[in-house]
């Protein structure tokens, strides 16, 4: 009896080294801000790599975001998370992510991985989604990916938490995690 689950089917799946596309691909994250509304932003630095292989499973992810890329649409807010409150972008100016392992979810996939912020390295998982596989108008191969995941700051060592005078606080402690990626195979 196979105890081993079959893999579900990627159509147009390439093994090969891709590289995110920083022209159509996003590294975002939200977080609630006064405990009534969400404040967006997005990393516009990064440099993913993903190397899949014949089988998925032993596919693998490596991510490397500066984070002074920061861009939250207001100038002062970024400085302000660059700052020792937050980031501390002089003494960790980059967060990384490293994959353990990839399994399958259903009809998604589920990759493991290690990552380093804020001096602080933890395991977080990354729901993903695997969009398609295709040529491109320029002769090369594209891949598109989702994913999404769940961090808490305090558990990385940025616990600023300022309270508000009917309860609560100024800023979350979790924050949602969000990867729009456009791969490109290398040659």
């Amino acid at each position: 009896m196979n105890t081993v689950p079959a893999t579900v089917e990627i159509p147009g799946y390439l093994a090969g080294t891709w590289k995110a596309d920083p022209m159509h691909s996003e590294v975002a994250f939200i977080v609630r801000h006064l405990m009534i509304s969400k404040t967006r932003g997005r990393f516009t630095g990064y440099d993913v790599t993903i190397v899949t292989s014949e089988d998925p499973l032993g596919s693998s992810v490596t991510a490397a975001i500066d984070l002074a890329s920061i861009d939250t649409g207001n100038e002062l807010r970024d400085n302000h998370l660059r700052s020792a409150d937050y980031l501390e972008i002089e003494k960790y100016p980059t967060m990384s992510y490293r994959s353990t392992g990839i399994r399958q979810t259903g009809d998604g996939w589920t990759i493991d991985g290690e990552l380093t912020l804020h001096g602080v390295t933890r395991q977080v998982p990354l729901a993903v989604e695997v969009s398609g596989f295709g040529p491109d108008p320029w002769g090369g191969q594209r891949a598109g990916f989702s994913a999404t995941a769940e961090i808490k700051r305090s558990d990385f060592g940025i616990d600023i938490s300022t309270p508000m005078e009917a309860g609560g606080v100024v800023v979350a402690d979790k924050v949602s995690i969000s990867l729009e990626i456009q791969a490109v195979l290398q040659k």
